[in-house]
């Protein structure tokens, strides 16, 4: 028996921007047993519209499954799915002033980051980029001990 390759998928939804519409997509997903690897929600500016871009994995019947029933939803105005996508996601990394900083640099040109912050005892460096190379640099961050990171969720354009 051949088994079914589990892949990550980007999906965006359109929905009419109104109360409970998070707590519905999330119920879908839950009440499915489903994964939510990355959740973003904002306004489409000058609508009555929001995006969210969900990040998830499964098998194509999974996908499938996922994407039908969110067109169910009532508020759904549109689901965009299997296309091209321009994504890109965010992480700050707050760093103790204590660390030796050597290299650090050319890490955050490497990976276009900047310096965000800085505070008495602590640098906070941020990139946004593409998922992969997000997590190449929290790797490369690793050395210097960090004190906190977040990363933020995937936005994501389709071309």
């Amino acid at each position: 028996m051949k088994e079914e390759t589990t892949t990550r998928r980007v999906i965006s939804v359109i929905v009419l921007n109104e109360h409970s519409v998070l707590s519905r997509i999330s119920g879908l997903f839950a009440g499915r047993g489903y994964n939510i690897e990355s959740l973003t929600v904002a306004p489409i500016p000058d609508s009555e519209f929001s995006r969210f871009t969900i990040v998830t994995s499964g098998n194509a019947r999974v996908i499938e499954q996922i994407v039908k029933q969110l067109h169910k939803l009532i508020p759904t105005y549109k689901v965009i799915e299997n296309v091209n996508f321009v994504e890109k996601e965010m992480a700050l990394v707050k760093l103790p002033l204590a660390s030796d900083f050597n290299g650090l640099d050319a890490i955050l040109k490497a990976y276009n980051g900047t310096v965000a912050n800085a505070g008495e005892d602590f640098i906070i460096v941020m990139v946004a980029d593409d998922s992969d190379r997000v997590g190449h640099f929290i790797k490369a961050m690793k050395k210097y001990n960090p004190i906190e990171i977040v990363r933020g969720g995937s936005v994501a354009m389709e071309r």
